[in-house]
């Protein structure tokens, strides 16, 4: 179908053109004196970075954000926040709905059926369900957080709201952007920052179908759609591995777990298992940690967590996929069941284009990486597959990137997080119905 037929590729325009004119408005406004601390320019490509970085809620930065930029900067990056974050759950919930409408009529009443958190709203009601949802779950984190800086930190009252709601904002979002210089290292062993921000950014990356059915239906299974189910299932699993696996590898780093009591070694193992959902915030030295942690959180980072959220990544759901396709050709089985349903093939090809992109894009990032710099292969790695997955953890080699190096970054960001979601839509609202088969041949495999 040539794009002037395919009524998706206004819409995609659309939502790239849209997610780019953010960025160089917010790009344009951080480089300016009012939004540095010494009252100079920044350098656009730093300022471009840092844009691209919140609007794509990634968390990745080149200057060091609490001390660079002035308040009505920090100002700035927490709006681009906001509108990222809301405008991707806005834009791919939309899409959701826009798939519902079209499939055929006995489909559709079938996934209504199975989805009813999106398919019966209009575009309004479900614009005012998601600011309703975002804005009242980063008040409820913010709450917690602002009465601990106010009574565990002494901090003022204005001075606790203001880093309150910015760090909530910023968990929600899945941004990982902090208003410290070290991050969130200053409480590593503080529950009460620790556990409300984790929280947070573990709801921001189910997606909005997935809460609106959990609060429509509470604990009753029966009603949960199969993308509830796989993205709560593959979110639980994917947590606990990835807290075991941190905590168990730098147990006894002393540069990062080593020196913490027990309890605070489990509890900081837990939030960078969080944060490879494809937040950025880190409580410990990330490039202090082994290399084989490193390559671990790469594989968590490129799954990243639900659709229709604020995380990035190829998707729980997506990943889900895939195992289940490798455990039917194990079986040898003909058709691939999932929790009770079978997948079409449709859903077989789409999985596998999108990890392979994805995988492409983290190819060529690092492979750009490495011939630009002195870095070496995990670091190149982790940094290219944080910049595409939005994650925005690093090893520390981000600020310190040639501007061809950022730039390669900007551009991971800019499609781990617009590209994956226009061609995940373009993928799945395409209807193409071939009048032929050509006849069957097998070629070796293995």
């Amino acid at each position: 179908m040539s794009p002037r037929h395919n009524p998706l590729a206004r819409p995609a325009q659309l939502v790239a053109l849209g997610f780019l004119g953010a960025i160089l408005i917010g790009g344009l406004l951080l480089a300016t004196p009012w939004a540095h601390t010494d009252g100079r320019f920044t350098p656009l490509i730093d300022a471009l970075f840092t844009a691209t970085s919140a609007v794509c809620v990634t968390g990745l930065t080149v200057v060091d954000t609490a001390t660079h930029y002035t308040l009505f900067g920090k100002l700035i990056i927490l709006a681009l926040i906001q509108l990222g974050g809301l405008g991707i759950m806005l834009v791919a919930s939309l899409l959701s709905m826009l798939l519902m409408g079209k499939i055929g009529l006995l489909t559709r009443q079938s996934s209504q059926r199975e989805s009813k958190a999106m398919s019966g709203q209009d575009v309004r009601t479900a614009t005012k369900t998601i600011l309703l949802f975002s804005l009242s779950l980063e008040a409820v984190t913010a709450v917690p957080l602002a009465l601990r800086f106010w009574l565990g930190y002494d901090y003022d009252v204005p001075s606790a709201l203001w880093h309150a709601v910015f760090h909530a904002v910023s968990a929600f979002n899945n941004a990982g952007f902090a208003l410290y210089s070290d991050s969130l290292m200053g409480f590593v062993d503080d529950p009460w920052i620790s556990l409300p921000v984790s929280f947070a950014i573990i709801l921001g990356g189910l997606g909005f179908p997935v809460l609106v059915q959990l609060r429509r239906y509470g604990r009753n299974t029966l009603k949960w759609s199969m993308n509830t189910r796989l993205v709560l299932l593959m979110t639980g699993l994917l947590l606990l591995g990835g807290t075991v696996f941190i905590t168990a590898m730098e147990w006894n780093n002393p540069q990062t777990l080593g020196t913490l009591d027990p309890a605070a070694r489990v509890l900081a193992g837990f939030f960078h298992s969080v944060q490879t959902r494809t937040a950025g915030f880190n409580s410990i030295d990330i490039g202090a940690m082994h290399p084989a942690s490193w390559l671990g959180m790469d594989v968590l980072m490129f799954i990243g967590a639900g659709p229709a959220g604020t995380a990035g990544g190829i998707k729980v759901t997506t990943a889900a996929v895939l195992l289940f396709i490798i455990l039917t050709e194990l079986r040898g089985e003909t058709a691939v069941n999932v929790l009770g349903k079978r997948l079409s093939r449709s859903i077989h090809r789409q999985a596998l284009t999108v990890t392979l992109l994805g995988a492409a894009a983290v190819f060529a990032g690092t492979m750009g990486l490495l011939l630009l710099t002195p870095y070496s292969l995990d670091r190149c790695l982790f940094e290219a597959t944080s910049a595409f997955a939005t994650v925005g953890l690093s090893t520390g080699i981000t600020p310190d990137l040639p501007d061809a190096g950022k730039s390669i970054l900007i551009a991971l960001m800019y499609l781990g997080r617009v590209g994956v979601l226009s061609l995940g839509s373009a993928l799945a609202l395409r209807d193409r119905k071939a009048l032929y088969e050509l006849p069957k041949e097998r070629p070796a495999i293995g």
